[in-house]
């Protein structure tokens, strides 16, 4: 048994990505509590930090899902909240509405992402930023941030996210830097320095190109720092439960850090 602690809930409309017709590439998505669960039972998903889906280019569909995954952890024990922010001035009002869902029971995140627009060190987003990390503080919750805005890694701009704001709030980066150039990045110093600086900084290696997780392992038995800032994710229905399970095995083992990245750090974290 394992715990997700990155997937997402809500089924997006099709769109015509990239010029061609409109598709719907995340086969997997579901729309309610009982199908997530059914996926949960299936893989052998214990616990599950849940977050609305996206991806298509507009905003309100992901702000739409919040209501849902509040839902289901209230119906739930086994599911956790990441409710969808954005710190875009044009979101502000439907960013205000969910940051007023973070006292709900069972909301245990908050999810940011620039894939929809928007950037770490764009001034105008700054007091947003503030605004949501303020919020994370008051209520002790992470904030998940994508680190691959535009499916391109960025992790020097995201990575400000952290030095601004994880000394005293939880920061999850999602994907582990997002591309090779942040995987080297992270696993090469940058991560172990945050954390050796005493900042909250966690990870998941969904999506993390194939040497990512062996090395970032490997780091973690070599400086004997870093085990307990590492979780599991599938990122479903964008990623692979299956695929993210199989590979993050191979690379941690079946000891002590296998029972963090799996179960442990998630029960920390999450509750």
């Amino acid at each position: 048994m394992v715990a997700d602690a990155h997937r997402h809930l809500g089924v997006l409309p099709a769109h015509p990505f990239y010029g061609g017709p409109p598709v719907s590439p995340d086969v997997t998505a579901r729309a309610t509590l009982g199908e997530l669960i059914a996926d949960m039972d299936a893989e052998g998903t214990e616990r599950a930090l849940v977050i609305p889906n996206y991806g298509v280019p507009d905003p309100a569909v992901a702000f739409s899902f919040n209501e849902l995954c509040v839902e289901a952890a209230h119906r739930d024990d086994r599911i956790r909240c990441g409710l969808w922010v954005s710190p875009r001035p044009q979101d502000e009002e439907r960013t205000a509405a969910a940051l007023a869902l973070a006292g709900e029971r069972g909301v245990r995140a908050l999810k940011l992402s620039f894939l929809l627009g928007g950037r770490a060190g764009d001034p105008a987003c700054r007091p947003h930023l503030d605004r949501i990390f303020d919020t994370a503080r008051r209520h002790g919750l992470v904030v998940h941030v994508h680190t691959s805005p535009g499916a391109a890694s960025d992790i020097d701009e995201v990575g400000r996210l952290v030095e601004w704001y994880a000394g005293d709030v939880a920061v999850h980066l999602v994907h582990f830097g997002g591309g090779a150039s942040g995987h080297i990045k992270l696993a090469g110093s940058r991560f172990f320095d945050w954390i050796a600086e005493g900042r909250r900084v966690y990870t998941d290696l969904s999506w993390a190109i194939g040497f990512a997780p062996r090395w970032l392992a490997r780091e973690i038995d070599r400086r004997g720092l870093g085990h307990d800032r590492v979780l599991f994710a599938s990122d479903e229905p964008w990623g692979d439960h299956a695929g993210e399970f199989a590979r993050l095995s191979a690379a941690v083992g079946d000891g002590e850090l296998a029972r963090r990245v799996f179960r442990d750090t998630f029960t920390e974290l999450y509750g």
